[in-house]
């Protein structure tokens, strides 16, 4: 007997219990995929394997259903796989060992997948169950999700024809998600040239910041390190002769930085370090609310680095200084929620270059697309190039959506409450499916799933019981 076959819902730990028994972390996901695809053969169900190993299975509705919209429940099978320091698994080749602790699921020493196994688990129990009322049936089963959605983003749409999507990749019960921002990625480039100058060389350095989710806080007004940086350069060079030697900020584009560093050559030490001194007191002034430990220090320090030359310094400090950061407009539709924002969240040296990597995030794409031109024009108009590795389309609100108003039923039906209908500012396969199917109808919901992409990720039982009668219920409900 299995780890979880006491567990309801019996059919859907007992599928959750064998992909956990597969090693499925993102760019390792041909196995799990061929065992959607055996999954599919061997219930004589219509399928679809692509070359990224995204799967697709179809089933006909049940009776009394045959003219019903179809109905697509999308998950992905990809986890972050992150194990403790002392845990000797090889998740690339072993399995989960899980566990049951009172009401939560776990795995010992490392990640647990339930975000999104959970999703792929309830999909496969409702497709190994004939007794379930539903439309006709589109179950997408996307790869490396966690990696930037390239499964989503890579995918042929052109064979689906869902109008509803069932979306099972939240974290938190009794919440549905009906909106969520798009994203795209600009990476600016600026050239620079050096030229040897005669000063005290110096270590600049901003920290003690709290940083957070570029998502899902950047709208708590904390400061960015790297912008506070390009604030500092402009300090320094408004009171003495500076140059540039190498800066370095922040570690990813999607992390608010927590703090930069630069090495400057400046001619009067003594002014540079009183002007750094008062502007750490004015940003301890600042943010003494949202982010009251900043520090700005300039000490000297030794580097036989050539600096910057004046130009250089100039643009560089221009960019950090005046780069567009933070949010940019909030929604007029939806209390609380940004709509539109950008993060700054690396900068560093590269050769002959200084490279500022965004994270543009909008639930409007025509105010996206406006927010990268404004990164581009300022990068352009300072000598450097942008490049776009990255960009998925935003879900939009619908202020009319046939199937939240279903939805919302019947969640009261198995609740007997109101349901939490929210909209986030940060990514979803949403976005990306609904950009490839413009009339697709979505809603994301899930079970209660705490401390995902660490070890201590637990999956609730009864929350969990209790989002798959909400989903058996919602399906009976879309005629």
């Amino acid at each position: 007997m299995g780890i979880l076959s006491s567990l309801q819902p019996q059919n859907v730990f007992r599928f959750f219990e064998e992909l956990c028994a597969i090693p499925h972390g993102s760019h390792n996901t041909k196995a799990i995929s061929d065992y959607l695809v055996a999954f599919a053969e061997s219930r004589r169900l219509k399928y679809r394997q692509d070359e990224l190993n995204n799967v697709i299975i179809w089933k006909a509705p049940t009776a009394g259903y045959e003219n019903a919209p179809t109905v697509m429940l999308q998950g992905h099978m990809d986890m972050v796989a992150e194990k403790d320091a002392d845990c000797p698994k090889d998740m690339e080749k072993e399995g989960l060992d899980l566990f049951v602790e009172g009401d939560l699921v776990g795995a010992r020493g490392t990640t647990l997948g339930g975000d999104d196994g959970i999703a792929v688990a309830m999909a496969l129990a409702i497709l190994d169950d004939d007794s379930i009322p539903h439309a006709p049936l589109e179950c997408l089963f996307t790869v490396d999700e966690e990696v930037g959605m390239l499964g989503a983003r890579g995918l042929d749409a052109s064979d689906l024809t869902a109008k509803y999507l069932l979306n099972i990749d939240s974290e938190e019960e009794k919440v549905l998600t009906v909106s969520c921002a798009g994203s795209t990625r600009a990476v600016c480039t600026l050239p620079v040239s050096r030229a040897a100058y005669d000063g005290t060389v110096c270590e600049l350095t901003v920290d003690g910041l709290m940083g957070g989710h570029s998502g899902e806080e950047i709208h708590k007004g904390r400061a960015n390190a790297n912008i506070l940086m390009g604030r500092a350069l402009t300090a320094l060079s408004n009171v003495t002769e500076t140059r540039l030697v190498t800066v370095t900020g922040g570690a990813k584009d999607n992390a608010i930085p927590r703090d930069a560093r630069a090495l400057v050559a400046v001619k009067d030490f003594g002014a540079a370090q009183a002007a750094a001194k008062a502007l750490g007191d004015a940003l301890s002034n600042e943010y003494r609310t949202a982010d009251p430990d900043i520090r700005v220090s300039l000490k000297p320090t030794d580097s036989e680095l050539v600096a910057l030359d004046a130009d250089s310094t100039r643009r560089v400090a221009a960019f950090l200084f005046c780069a567009p950061n933070g949010v940019q407009m909030m929604s007029a539709e939806v209390p609380g929620l940004v709509q539109t924002s950008l993060n700054l969240g690396r900068v560093y040296t590269e050769g002959d270059s200084v490279v500022g990597w965004f994270m543009i995030r909008s639930s409007v794409n025509s105010q996206a697309a406006e927010t990268t031109e404004k990164v581009i024009t300022l990068t352009k108009a300072l000598g450097g190039t942008v490049d776009i590795p990255a960009s998925y389309s935003a879900w939009q609100y619908r202020p009319d959506s046939h199937l939240r108003d279903v939805m919302v039923e019947a969640f009261r039906a198995v609740y007997g409450e109101e349901p939490k209908v929210a909209a986030l500012h940060a990514g979803l396969e949403c976005g990306i499916l609904s950009g490839k199917m413009p009339d697709l109808d979505c809603i994301s919901f899930g079970p209660d799933l705490t401390n995902i992409h660490t070890p201590r990720e637990r999956l609730h039982i009864a929350s969990t019981e209790r989002t798959w009668q909400l989903a058996l219920e919602t399906l009976r409900r879309l005629k």
